[in-house]
């Protein structure tokens, strides 16, 4: 039998699932990982990329600093975290996982006010707005695309990412797998690593088309139809 075959044989099992530290409770300490590390990573990186695009000055090398951090190993940091005051367990994962996330939700947030027509805000301070209104009126309203396609991308990121949290007693689906390596592949315990892996792609591609879904939903029909004409005319000229 296969790994893969395995792998079903073992999702296919309902006392997987119920059993505790099964799957629905690791699925459970994923989504509550995840969520609370997308949480604290829009509140550093929407603030910081909505008054850098909104000031339009210096923008420019603290995206470029944020997007620096991509290059530093997720588990360079779950290694490093739970050797300051934080700890084994979900905090250092939540820091690691949120600083994983704070450049997609900076960079979008900030360009979405940059890419504003300056005519647009030129009117909007005609009509007497202060800065404060002009952001809050405007920018982000105008934004609110960007905001979206910043959230998606973290999310997915971090959900993908997450599996890791088992590495530092963290828990998650990565527990799922982590137990198979610690059964043996010969014991039985490759079919279980299938499923874990197969549980984290598919909860990662389900929050990839649900947040997909909500990004269309908040995009005006404008921008779509603009969006799409841009695209068609890089097709036609590729």
């Amino acid at each position: 039998m296969s790994y893969f075959n395995e792998g079903f044989t073992w999702l296919n099992d309902p006392l997987n699932w119920t059993n505790p530290g099964g799957l629905l409770d690791r699925l459970t300490e994923h989504l509550v990982i995840s969520f609370w590390a997308v949480l604290l990573g829009c509140v550093i990186g929407w603030p910081l990329g909505i008054w850098l695009g909104h000031r339009g000055k210096g923008g420019g090398p603290v995206v470029t600093a944020a997007n620096l951090t991509l290059a530093i190993p997720t588990l360079a940091l779950l290694t490093i975290l739970p050797l300051t005051p934080l700890g084994f367990g979900k905090p250092p994962v939540v820091v690691a996982l949120a600083v994983f996330a704070v450049p997609p939700l900076l960079a979008n947030a900030y360009t979405g006010l940059r890419s504003i027509d300056p005519e647009t805000r030129e009117a909007a301070r005609g009509m007497g707005l202060s800065g404060g209104q002009l952001l809050r009126q405007v920018e982000l309203p105008l934004s609110v695309p960007y905001l979206a396609a910043g959230l998606r991308t973290a999310s997915v990121q971090v959900v993908a990412t997450a599996a890791l949290a088992a590495l530092v007693n963290g828990g998650g689906l990565g527990q799922i797998i982590s137990a198979g390596f610690g059964i043996g592949m010969s014991n039985g315990g490759g079919g279980q690593i299938v499923a874990g892996g197969l549980a984290v792609a598919l909860l990662a591609l389900l929050v990839e088309g649900l947040l997909a879904l909500v990004q269309r939903l908040v995009t005006p029909p404008a921008l779509r139809v603009r969006k799409r004409r841009r695209t068609a005319v890089t097709v036609s000229t590729g």
